[in-house]
């Protein structure tokens, strides 16, 4: 009876050891204390880096909770990590959260960095985001893609320079240079010596430049007086000149009207143009009226009227020798 109520009381003893040992078991797991209570933020970032389960929370340097579980979302694109925040710490909303490392090889943290404690407070089921970590391999991938990129100016400009060398700086150019600043230095001595004699012709013609100069301002004077009195003129008669300006307008519509009626056939005029036998008939009239005004001319109205006998010599309107 003993030796079994002694097996009973091991018995009892493993399994409250093993049910113990199991709770604790499960709290480790979870990245908590089993004495702590804590609360669950949820952590969004593109990258997580080196970060691992268990990995330390901290703010401002203090330990407030680990990184309990860490899961890639079903897309692939984002990656979940559960925060185990003990309760007796608050994050407010505008704290910023970091992934970052213990110096140049060391473990990866969840970094909460406070700026105005300002905004509401995190609680617990809330969502995170956080920016993405310092990658190494990637800053050394850059810098290899930028020192290559520097190697390949290099040999681009080492060619620009031996072409530089090859084109502008051969014997024929440097020649072709020598003589162009030989010519510059005459041209330059040329220069000076116009100058020169511009400066002896103007010193010796001062007064005579002067006198140009006043006739040019007299001249100029008198050109405004005669713009002031034009306008003066102008301002005096625009009624006149408006009225002339309307006079023109009326008998340009006038003229206009009587060569539109001629044109249409209408009045004596456009008769004339439209009846060939009176158009003849004046013709005729016109040729007749020139004769008599031409023998009036020669033989004098007395003459004409007496009916005189011309000379046949001088029917013709010519007097024969």
């Amino acid at each position: 009876m003993e030796k079994k109520r002694l097996e009973w009381r091991v018995g009892l003893f493993v399994f409250i050891g093993l049910a113990v040992l199991t709770v604790l078991l499960v709290q480790f797991s979870k990245g908590t204390s089993l004495f702590r209570p804590t609360y669950d933020l949820y952590l969004a970032a593109k990258n997580v880096g080196g970060l691992k389960p268990r990995s330390a929370v901290l703010m401002s340097g203090v330990q407030i909770g680990q990184a309990s579980d860490i899961r890639l979302n079903p897309e692939g694109t984002n990656v979940t990590i559960t925060l185990k925040i003990y309760k007796q710490y608050v994050i407010h909303k505008d704290a910023q959260v970091l992934i970052e490392q213990s110096g140049f090889l060391g473990d990866y943290y969840v970094s909460i960095v406070p700026t105005q404690n300002q905004g509401g407070v995190w609680q617990a089921g809330d969502h995170l985001s956080a920016e993405e970590p310092f990658n190494l391999q990637e800053v050394a991938r850059s810098a290899v893609g930028f020192i290559a990129r520097v190697d390949e100016t290099v040999k681009k400009l080492d060619a620009a320079v031996a072409d530089v060398r090859r084109l502008a700086l051969n014997e024929q150019t440097l020649t072709n240079l020598s003589a162009t600043v030989a010519n510059l230095r005459v041209a330059s001595d040329h220069a000076i010596t116009a100058v020169d004699n511009v400066n002896t012709l103007v010193s010796t013609n001062s007064q005579s430049v002067a006198e140009a100069v006043s006739n040019v301002v007299y001249f100029s004077d008198q050109i405004n007086e005669f713009a002031s009195g034009l306008k003066g003129v102008l301002a005096t008669n625009a009624t006149s000149l408006q009225a002339s300006l309307k006079n023109i307008e009326s008998s340009t519509v006038v003229l206009k009207n009587v060569l539109l009626d001629v044109q249409a056939g209408k009045g004596f005029a456009g008769d004339v143009l439209r009846n060939e036998q009176l158009a003849t008939n004046v013709d005729t009239i016109a040729a007749n009226l020139t004769i008599t005004t031409s023998n009036l001319n020669r033989l004098g109205l007395w003459r004409f009227l007496w009916h005189k006998e011309i000379p046949p010599n001088e029917k013709d309107g010519k007097t024969r020798k």
